[in-house]
């Protein structure tokens, strides 16, 4: 399957692939290349840490969207950080997933409730433990600043696309747009004119990954459109988990060899996400082929290698660690120049 798709790849030199990186870059501007280049990076599958990468081995370590965790999932070698945005009363940026604060900070009620000065007073709590740990709520500059020339950041914008002119001028502030992917839902033509709308007023120099869902989306065609709309980078593709149904064996009418296809001639990366959502099926965005089934069931190759094998190059996850580590082992991950090459990869088992 593999050999497959690799097949579909525009010619590219084998120094190319290796990494054209100047010792001198910064690992922000490294891994900006490879989510720039798509069609020179096929061989290599990018991690995004999901809510910044709060979890290891089923276990949460550090607040969801904390700085611990971002700190955490930088060290682990992931090349980007998902985290959610909301406003504060007095109309500051702050990263919380929920609208309450009550899952996740030892306050109660809703963030748009509080003052940024109130949410001062807010800890986060470590889920599931109770734990409460030394950070309180964050801002938007705060967490650019923490991330500024280390990793990509991605921002789950929780208001309306409205929000995105005065989230990117604060990126433009710290000399970070290109640091910044911001992303929206796309699911007919009248939607993307009007993100589009929205995304040329704010100017370039930013990332903008349009999502697209199996649920109102069936076929490649879309995707042309939306990729003529916008050049992406990346487009997030969602294979939606009704019910207690088999685990998907193709990914989905978007995980097809058409869109793989579409992707290699837009040049932009095929994004999945494999992270929980609670209430829901496992592997709710992704055909039942989530972490539970990597982690909590240890089946690793019929979750992160079944999405590469599909022609993902970008897997968003709860597990960042446990995804790195068996992409690598694997051999779906190129080092960086600051990286050790695995002496002998491990061969990559049929999944089929």
């Amino acid at each position: 399957m593999r050999a497959i798709w690799q097949g579909l790849l525009f010619p590219v030199a084998l120094a190319a692939s290796l990494g054209h990186a100047s010792a001198g870059e910064t690992r922000a501007r490294q891994i900006l290349d490879r989510f720039d280049h798509a069609n020179q990076w096929r061989d290599h599958v990018m991690v995004a840490a999901h809510r910044a990468g709060s979890m290891q081995a089923g276990k949460t370590l550090y607040p969801e969207n904390s700085l611990a965790a971002v700190a955490g999932s930088i060290t682990m070698g992931a090349e980007i950080v998902e985290v959610d945005i909301r406003r504060s009363k007095d109309g500051e940026f702050v990263v919380m997933h929920d609208s309450w604060l009550d899952r996740t900070t030892t306050c109660k009620g809703e963030v748009v409730n509080y003052t940024l000065a109130e949410l001062r007073k807010c800890r986060l709590v470590v889920e599931g433990t109770g734990i409460v740990s030394g950070e309180t709520v964050s801002t938007l500059r705060e967490m650019l600043l923490a991330t500024k020339d280390r990793i990509l950041v991605n921002l789950d914008n929780k208001l309306d696309v409205q929000a995105l002119p005065a989230m990117i001028a604060i990126a433009r502030e710290f000399g970070m747009t290109e640091q910044v992917i911001v992303k929206e839902n796309l699911w007919n033509r009248e939607r993307i004119d009007t993100v589009k709308a929205t995304i040329d007023a704010i100017g370039g120099g930013f990332q903008f990954m349009p999502i697209i869902a199996d649920d109102a989306v069936r076929d490649a065609a879309f995707a042309e459109q939306v990729g003529r709309a916008f050049s992406p980078g990346a487009i997030e593709l969602i294979n939606w988990r009704a019910g207690a149904e088999t685990l998907t064996e193709t990914g989905g009418p978007l995980f097809s060899t058409r869109m793989r296809a579409v992707s290699v001639r837009g040049d932009w990366h095929i994004w999945a996400n494999t992270y929980a959502i609670v209430n829901k099926p496992g592997g709710f965005l992704a055909g039942g082929r989530g972490d539970e089934l990597a982690v909590l069931a240890s089946l690793p190759a019929e979750t992160y290698g079944f999405w590469a094998e599909r022609g993902a190059t970008i897997i968003q996850t709860d597990e960042p660690k446990a995804a790195i580590d068996w992409l690598a082992a694997n051999g779906y991950r190129i080092p960086y120049t600051d990286e050790a090459r695995p002496a002998e990869p491990a061969n990559t088992a049929s999944i089929n």
